[in-house]
């Protein structure tokens, strides 16, 4: 079992910046693609931000294009996501995941068929 740690949540105003980390604690991100995930109630969880597992392709839906940034740091074995220009609209529990398929090359839609989850870091944007 793959363990997935998220951290880097909290209270913001509009406008401000959070950036968030995800480790996975005993085994390596290297091969493997990951993502970010918000939890949307009654819909389950909708990608924010995914990076293949060599950091060529990324997947920034439209509504975060611009301000949501994804990287994979390899060496300290630590995916980030950045969030500028928070809105009160990005308010959510924000998951990370590592894909379990090895090496997947490309990452549309954040289309993971099996991943290990996060417990979760809440993200709230107060307008």
């Amino acid at each position: 079992q793959v363990q997935v740690a998220e951290s880097g949540g909290g209270l913001v105003q509009a406008g401000e910046s959070l950036r968030l980390s995800c480790t996975t604690p005993g085994s390596s991100i290297d091969d493997y693609a990951m993502g970010w995930f918000r939890h949307v109630p009654g819909q389950g969880r909708e990608g924010r931000a995914c990076i293949d597992w060599n950091g060529r392709s990324t997947y920034i839906p439209d509504d975060v294009k611009g301000r949501f940034t994804v990287t994979k740091d390899n060496a300290n074995n630590t995916l980030y996501l950045q969030m500028n220009e928070l809105k009160p609209d990005d308010t959510g529990m924000y998951f990370c995941a590592r894909d379990r398929k090895f090496r997947r090359v490309g990452v549309r839609r954040c289309s993971f068929e099996s991943v290990y989850w996060g417990q979760g870091t809440q993200v709230t944007v107060s307008s």
